[in-house]
């Protein structure tokens, strides 16, 4: 079992060439009812505190005709709002409202127990609700979290080949399939309110992960695969140097990097109050929108939010992500690449191999190269505006080592980084400022957790990545027992108090909490079967 999670750090080497796809119009978004009146009303009124409530409710009629409803008799002097949302709108069922959690078990045991709590059946397509739909069981981080999520779920399909349930994970790649075959890219969860953009690709880390026990999972989703990687290289073809176009950017010739982004331009649905609070002291439509845009972007990220994505110290209206080539995304995309090759190697397809190999190379030397700040000792973002190295330290700089990617040197600079400056008590912090962001210190995140142990691993650091595991599921079991819950994220600098920040509560469940802690589990018991460091 543990060589099957270790299986899924040991990484191939190379890059492709496609035919970019055109990407779907995101008019199931942009001419909806996230445009009309009613929802405007509902959402800047404050009638829920979450704003992922209205959007996630049923509508009992076409939107159309709810807006003509709602504009006619919002006329009459004893209209009341509230009323009617709920006459026209219905929560969505709870599940397992009645679950407890069973204290007498252990942690482990209770998170092998969550996975029949967090699994749905696949759900037709609703008409008037906001649901994308899926084609097989699948599991829910959980809380508010009601869909799957794309990058959570790769560290909860860990948990479920940590825990021998295979046949739950290989229902999750499948369902990641169809949304690609279906839409043409994995959006960032499935709500249609999340079309216009994805999330960290690690889709290509499911397939490895699943092929380690099946090796033909990656001839069978290799044109899956294919379609990824164009999504993420659409419009690269026109492009001069130094310019961008959606998620991709070309620097010198012909050198391509990543950044995140998302197609629209108005505040997310989800969060529609907090985008037009944060937004409403700018001076211009266009600011808004610029702002909206880089909101969009970083909720991309899956950092939603960091002082990492600020451009000016402290200030969140100054969040400038569509102006970055991140570190995580670039490392993930230089892994599609590597899968790719050896797709089209073992295909006989001998030119795209070599023009994906090309393609990895230089990216990986962009990233040992610009995304390298030397004095620092770590990986940054990358500004391509101002065309500077970013000037924030996050964890982000551990995925070039968890894809072997960096130098001895490189890696032993990054180590002495990790553990002097973001080793807690409880774990890893995400950066080093305390923001009031949720991505920020003091809180830590179980996949980032899982991506530094996994990097230290791979360069030989087996001792600092034991101590973090362990400080890791110490505070997992503590919270647990304090609780009785896995929580979305936690507090790692002062581990008798929660996590917080951001803009909702903490939640529970906690699909990628359960698979790192499952993985950790299995880890700890038999380190020697980690990658060594590279020659």
């Amino acid at each position: 079992m543990t060589k099957r999670i270790w299986l899924a750090l040991a990484v191939a080497g190379s890059f492709l060439f496609l035919q970019c796809r055109t990407e779907p119009a995101p008019s199931a978004v942009a001419e909806t009812f996230y445009e009309t009146e009613l929802f405007r009303n509902v959402q800047l009124s404050g009638m829920f505190a979450d704003s992922k409530t209205f959007v996630d409710m049923e509508r009992d009629r076409p939107f159309p005709e709810l807006e003509a409803l709602y504009l006619e008799q919002r006329e009459a002097p004893d209209f009341d709002l509230k009323a009617f949302v709920e006459a026209h709108f219905r929560p969505l069922p709870a599940y397992h409202a009645d679950f407890a959690t069973d204290t007498s078990r252990t942690m482990f045991d209770h998170i092998s127990s969550m996975w029949d709590v967090l699994k749905r059946e696949p759900q037709p397509a609703v008409t008037g609700a906001s649901g994308i739909p899926l084609t097989r069981e699948y599991i829910v981080p959980g809380g508010r979290f009601r869909e799957i999520y794309y990058w959570d779920s790769y560290f909860t399909m860990l948990g479920l080949v940590a825990d021998g349930r295979n046949d739950l994970a290989e229902n999750m790649l499948e369902n990641f399939a169809h949304l690609i075959d279906s839409i043409g890219f994995i959006p960032n969860g499935t709500r249609d309110y999340y079309l216009t953009r994805s999330q960290p690709p690690f889709f290509s880390l499911m397939v490895e992960l699943l092929a380690t026990s099946d090796p033909g999972v990656l001839d069978r989703y290799f044109p899956q695969l294919e379609k990824e990687y164009a999504y993420w290289m659409e419009g690269a073809a026109g492009l001069e140097p130094w310019q961008a176009e959606k998620r991709v950017v070309r620097l010198e010739g012909d050198t391509l990097m990543n950044r995140y982004w998302d197609s629209g331009r108005s505040p997310r649905p989800e969060s529609y109050r907090e985008d037009v609070e944060l937004a409403s002291e700018l001076p211009t439509e266009a600011q808004k929108e610029a702002l909206y845009a880089n909101l969009r972007a970083a909720a991309a990220s899956g950092w939603d939010f960091s002082s990492r994505w600020y451009g000016q110290e402290g200030e969140f209206a100054s969040t400038q992500t569509t102006e970055l080539l991140p570190v995580d995304l670039n490392s993930l995309l230089y892994f599609m690449e590597n899968l790719l090759w050896e797709g089209y190697r073992t295909r006989g397809q001998d030119a795209q191999a070599e023009e994906m190999a090309r393609r990895a190379s230089e990216r990986q030397a962009l990233i040992n190269g610009r995304l390298w700040d030397a004095e620092a000792g770590f990986y940054v973002d990358y500004d391509f505006h101002d065309r500077v190295p970013g000037h924030e330290i996050t964890l982000a700089g551990v995925f070039p080592l968890y894809f072997g990617m960096a130098s001895p040197a490189q890696a032993s600079a990054v180590r002495q980084r990790l553990m002097e400056d973001f080793l807690s008590p409880g774990g890893l912090v995400t950066t080093l400022k305390a923001s009031g962001q949720q991505w920020d210190a003091p809180n830590g995140w179980a996949p980032l957790q899982w991506m530094a142990v996994g990097g230290l691993l791979r360069y030989g650091y087996t001792e600092d990545a034991r101590e973090i595991m362990t400080r890791w599921i110490g505070l997992n079991g503590k919270v647990y027992r304090d609780t009785g819950k896995m929580l979305e994220k936690y507090n790692v600098q002062d581990t008798t108090l929660l996590s917080g920040g951001g803009e909702y509560p903490t939640q529970d469940g906690f699909g990628w909490s359960n698979g790192v802690a499952l993985g950790f589990r299995e880890l700890l018991r038999s380190p020697e079967d980690a990658p060594k460091r590279p020659e």
